[in-house]
């Protein structure tokens, strides 16, 4: 339109006047031609302009945008959070599993007076077991198979993280975990502390729908003399801990070894960061303390005067980060367990339920309603010790493949102080990892190793070993496994597993087998001396004695 305009004046002006001849009329075409031409490529030029403003403009007043809510984001959700969700289905296959005949569980509800154990003193039950001994009347085991083809369950966890300033943080976790069509949470007692529902397991193996409080503390960290230190009180990261992390697809979960602690508990942790003052690549120690068992409050005697008060169980321990260039590191924790009792408080469902009368005597009453029961220590047992040393490594720099080895050697140490006054396990005489009595301090041992190879399309192939001999002892009843911890079992378990990225890491398949082989009863359980299973009677398989297991599952995982 500009263009026009101009055009139009210098018309007038040039063609109204008289003495404006043809000649020049022609020069003042072609002038008048060059100069719309200038007038045009000005006139685009004007608007390449104003284009490149508004865009500019535009870019501003988006990153403005984006730079507000950055800003409101950061203000308003201090917390971030993370959730990972897990279905996974497991084939179950119990092989010659043994159990007391009915025969002789009968006898515990028969009437003393015709010839059972109901209503008879302690001397009284103890006299007859001793006699049907030496009379060889304890009738031998029944052996028989069982299985659970399909059982699936859902594990959820909400992962909350949050950061105040460089010095002072929060870790947090909620959890759920249930088998499917199961929400009652509680299971029958087959003689594990597997099968009861308490404090150190309440996320861990499957106990309904309820949202748990697997974790949550704060880290506050400084320097000291140019040391890194950090505190940190709450309940712990404590499950899950090195090396469980190759299997799980997943970074380091907890700060205990897993060979010989995996367990929720509260407490606290005092850390010292030793790589600058030692010049050794990761080096840190760290001094643990958790609280198992509270006495003091809750339980039936906890504001009485009674003689099977109990104290609280404390637990000490140290970890020590030997080396650790992100490549191979070693690793090295001890613990201590002060008074450790004949139990933990918790819920399950007995099979029966023995009580201690006032007279000194004993009834026994069958549970065929399947009644839950509350369960909670009598008796303080004695000391437990635990050590473990890791080493892992990647063999990439060696040998040029991206594959994962791990050995973990581990030591367990029981000193039992008395006989559990729990009306079952006392009348067989049993106490820490001892029986009829005889109280003998303990020593066992673990072996643990792993190798992860890579595979096409980003898959891992895994392959794992565990060993444990009669006398192991660990806390390892909050492991993720649904046929029970295999870091406990006193035999060999193989496990080998193949995890195929979908998106990345974010979502994955994972295919696995574990095979149990038990060359010891009573694996996770430190009451009563281990019996080897091919020489157990009757009176050692009044809960169900297993041998061996096939486990088969297959999982799907989302994580972000």
């Amino acid at each position: 339109m500009k263009k026009a305009f101009v055009c139009f004046l210098f018309s007038v002006f040039f063609l109204s006047s008289p003495a404006f001849a043809a000649e020049d009329m022609e020069i003042l075409k072609n002038e008048l031609k060059k100069m719309s031409q200038t007038m045009e490529a000005l006139q685009k030029k004007i608007e390449s302009m104003e284009k490149e403003n508004k865009e500019e403009k535009e870019d501003v007043q988006y990153l403005s945008e984006r730079v507000d809510k950055t800003e409101l984001h950061t203000v308003t959700d201090r917390i971030s959070l993370g959730v990972e969700a897990r279905a996974e289905a497991h084939s179950l296959y119990y092989s010659d599993m043994q159990v007391a005949p009915s025969s002789l569980v009968q006898a515990f509800f028969t009437p003393v007076g015709s010839g059972g154990f109901n209503g008879a003193t302690l001397a009284q039950i103890q006299g007859g077991i001793a006699g049907m001994a030496a009379a060889g009347m304890i009738p031998p085991t029944e052996k028989y198979d069982a299985k659970n083809e399909f059982l699936p369950t859902n594990k959820f966890h909400l992962n909350m993280k949050a950061k105040v300033n460089n010095n002072l943080s929060f870790d947090g976790r909620l959890a759920a975990y249930k088998v499917w069509g199961d929400s009652s949470g509680i299971k029958t007692n087959t003689g594990s502390l597997g099968d009861v529902t308490l404090d150190g397991n309440t996320s861990s193996v499957p106990h309904g729908d309820t949202i748990s409080l697997e974790r949550a503390y704060f880290l506050y960290s400084n320097t000291i003399d140019e040391i890194p230190v950090s505190f940190s009180l709450g309940r712990r990261p404590s499950t899950d801990g090195p090396p469980m992390e190759y299997g799980k697809n997943s970074l380091e979960a907890g700060s205990p070894l897993s060979s010989i602690i995996n367990w929720q508990f509260d407490g606290a942790s005092l850390n010292f960061g030793l790589e600058e003052a030692l010049n050794i690549p990761g080096a840190a120690f760290k001094f643990c303390y958790g609280l198992g068992f509270e006495g003091g409050w809750g339980n039936s005697y906890s504001l009485q005067n009674t003689s099977t008060d109990v104290d609280d169980v404390h637990m000490f321990g140290v970890i020590a980060t030997l080396y650790n260039d992100d490549s191979s590191s070693a690793v090295f924790n001890y613990a201590h367990a002060w008074d450790i009792t004949d139990g933990f408080t918790g819920l399950t469902v007995m099979p029966f339920i023995p009580i201690k009368n006032a007279d000194g005597t004993y009834t026994f009453e069958p549970n065929t309603g399947g009644y839950i029961s509350r369960m909670q220590p009598v008796t303080e047992i004695g000391d437990w010790d635990g050590a473990s040393f890791l080493l892992r490594s990647n063999l990439d720099e060696r040998i040029g493949k991206d594959i994962d080895v791990f050995l973990a050697l581990s030591w367990s140490h029981t000193d039992p102080s008395q006989i559990s006054q729990n009306p079952f396990y006392e009348i067989m005489g049993q106490g820490l990892l001892s029986s009829n009595g005889q109280l003998e301090a303990q020593n066992g041992y673990s072996l643990y190793a792993g190798v992860l190879f890579p595979m096409p399309l980003d898959a891992k192939l895994g392959f794992e070993y565990n060993w444990g001999s009669e006398y192991w002892f660990n806390f390892t009843g909050a492991e993720d496994a649904i046929a029970g911890s295999k870091l406990a079992a006193r035999g060999s378990v193989y496990e080998t597993y193949y995890i195929q990225p979908i998106i990345s890491n974010n979502f994955f398949l994972k295919l696995g087998m574990k095979y149990y082989d038990y060359e010891y009863t009573g694996s996770g359980n430190p009451l009563g001396a281990p019996v080897k299973i091919s020489e157990i009677n009757s009176l050692d398989a009044i809960f169900p004695v297993i041998d061996k297991v096939w486990d088969l599952s297959a999982s799907i995982t989302m994580r972000f």
